[in-house]
């Protein structure tokens, strides 16, 4: 009798091989209601699959036999373990599946949007909360913070314990590069080469550390943006070894690199070929191409992404490399979110250096209607405003035709091409570009950066470290873009994250924008006034922000000398207010008498 006991259970055991069920539970009361659940194991698909109480609307196989994918209804079910049965022949076993309640209004919750202003963090590079997960027995690369393209032991502990100061400088919310695993060999400390799409990197912490996050943030009234990647994952995702179908990834066979030639998407005078090889190569090498237009492929990245709002209780979506992913399936995977969440917030990287191809990207564009296309994507980066904010236009001293702060200028004519200005995502560097402090080492042109962002239409975006005036060299390479902030590890000999750490430098800067960023949390007339501008001359920009309640007059003097402004040219703006308070210094000036700007700076006055 033992011996045959021994011999069922024996028997059981070969088939009960499931290691990975994704997502790994789902929730109840999605408007989105069936669910895709990956089995995964050892020749899983010889079995036939039934569940308990559980409505199964289909059950796909392919030709890996490991994989089997089971779509369940989950309307009207009630949160709680369900068991499936899998049976070949007289073998069978079972295997729980949960599904939890959902959030109360969850659907209903309000993303990011204008009121915001974003402080996005190279997570590795920020702060050490935990020094014993530097390194893991598990990942590949270790902890060596010599190498400045190296892990360094920043994560998510880090992130928490430096909350207050990212809310002292005027933030209302955080956009973490990406945080799931990457188990690359080197250069994983960026995250972008994801090995495990539902687990975040040991090295950064947990799951849970990550929704802890979540719930700091949201005590503090903040919010939590994630770096989504659709286009691709890293090679060392575990998935290659292994894959659930041959078209799972692009392949040509094999690997091919894009031509990043992203116009292809939207060129009407574009070749078939030029077009299937910026979208479906590869973005590097170790960076398999997803193929979202393999319907397996794209129900996958859209539950995972429902999934992560979920479980984490997200505000947001950065999404990685927008254009580069199939782009019918891309807008299908966006609407797929803002249909469960109407008021979410999804931004979309297109790095484009035309204002018409930007928007090309945003819901609704009257650009991309021409070709019948949606993007269904609510927001888009200003790559154009960061291009000019980044390549020089305060170094130009002088006005001519085309350079100059005119260049800011006619960014903004272009803006009847976007749906929605104030949308826009904002910003002068990010981690894969130039430091704004390397390419503006003085004070002054930092500070006229900041008093552009702080108040031009769309969410202003800041990378860590600007506000104590941190460079870095995109020509040395990406670590020395990506430096450490001072302070944020143990025995670090400065501590900029407290005023009694930061040399005076590194005080001024964070003063500035500080002042200027608390400013505009509270100013609805930034946040979705009308903005008229007016042409610029002697190099000096003078725009005002105004809603029926409010007018702000901002005055930037980019030239290196000083200039008088006179009124007259603004009377449209300027007639029903006498006096403008500076909300830098305080100061008050009569409107209606000249002001004269000092070189390189300038005001913004609340008109009263």
């Amino acid at each position: 009798m033992k011996k045959l006991i021994f011999f069922l259970f024996l028997s059981i055991s070969s088939i009960a091989q499931i290691t990975r069920i994704e997502p790994p539970f789902w929730y109840t009361d999605m408007n989105r209601s069936e669910v895709q659940i990956m089995f995964y194991g050892k020749n899983i698909a010889q079995n036939e699959v039934s569940a308990t109480n559980l409505i199964i609307k289909n059950v796909q196989k392919t030709e890996n036999p490991n994989y089997i994918f089971v779509t369940i209804d989950t309307k009207n079910v009630a949160p709680g373990t369900f068991t499936f049965s899998f049976k070949n022949g007289k073998k069978s076993f079972t295997q729980n599946y949960t599904l939890k309640a959902r959030k109360k209004d969850s659907g209903l919750r309000k993303g990011f949007d204008s009121s915001d202003m974003i402080y996005l963090i190279m997570p590795d590079r920020f702060a050490n909360g935990n020094p014993n997960n530097d390194s893991s027995p598990n990942l590949i690369e270790k902890a060596d913070r010599v190498n400045k393209d190296g892990r360094h032991g920043g994560d998510i502990e880090g992130m928490i314990q430096h909350l207050d100061y990212i809310k002292e400088l005027g933030a209302t919310a955080i956009w973490p590069t990406p945080l799931c695993e990457d188990n690359d060999e080197r250069g994983s400390y960026h995250t972008y080469g994801q090995s495990d799409v539902y687990k975040i990197d040991e090295r950064f912490g947990t799951n849970e550390d990550y929704v802890r996050l979540s719930n700091e943030l949201h005590k503090r009234n903040m919010k939590l943006i994630k770096d989504y990647v659709t286009n691709h994952w890293g090679y060392k995702h575990w998935m290659m070894d292994d894959l659930p179908t041959y078209d799972w990834i692009h392949q040509f066979p094999g690997y091919k690199q894009t031509s990043y030639r992203m116009t292809t998407q939207f060129d009407p005078n574009a070749s078939a070929l030029d077009a299937k090889i910026c979208m479906d190569g590869w973005f590097v090498k170790s960076m398999p191409d997803l193929n979202q237009s393999n319907p397996l492929v794209l129900n996958y990245l859209i539950q995972n992404a429902l999934w992560w709002i979920e479980y984490a209780d997200l505000d947001g979506f950065r999404v990685d490399t927008y254009p580069y992913a199939d782009k019918n399936a891309i807008a299908t995977w966006t609407k797929a979110i803002m249909d469960e969440y109407p008021n979410f917030n999804i931004v979309g990287e297109a790095w484009l250096y035309s204002t018409a191809q930007i928007a090309y990207w945003q819901r609704d564009s009257k650009v991309a209607a021409i070709q019948s296309y949606n993007s269904y994507l609510p927001s888009v980066m200003d790559f154009m405003l960061q291009s000019i904010l980044n390549e020089g236009v305060l170094h130009e001293d002088k006005s001519e035709w085309q350079k100059g702060i005119v260049r800011v200028y006619n960014s903004l004519a272009s803006d009847f091409l976007y749906p929605d200005i104030n949308n826009l995502l904002i910003f002068a560097e990010n981690h894969d570009t130039q430091r704004l402090n390397q390419f503006y080492p003085e004070f002054e042109k930092y500070k006229l950066t900041m008093m552009l962002l702080s108040t031009m239409r769309g969410i202003p975006q800041l990378y860590y470290g600007s506000e104590i005036g941190m460079a870095g060299d995109k020509n040395k390479g990406d670590g020395d873009i990506r430096r450490d902030f001072p302070g944020g590890w143990p025995g670090d000999t400065q501590n900029a994250f407290t005023p009694a750490g930061r040399t005076p430098e590194q005080q001024k800067y964070f003063e500035i924008t500080a002042q200027l960023f608390n400013w505009r949390k509270t100013k609805k007339v930034i946040h979705t006034g009308k903005t008229t501008h007016y042409v610029p001359e002697n190099n000096v920009y003078v725009y005002f922000r105004h809603n029926e309640k409010e007018s702000v007059m901002v005055l930037i003097n980019n030239s290196n000398e000083k200039q008088t402004v006179s009124p007259e040219p603004f009377a449209e703006n300027l007639a029903k207010y006498a006096q403008g308070k500076d909300i830098l210094t305080q100061k008050s000036f009569d409107i209606r008498k000249p002001i004269e700007i000092e070189p390189k700076s300038g005001f913004i006055l609340e008109l009263q």
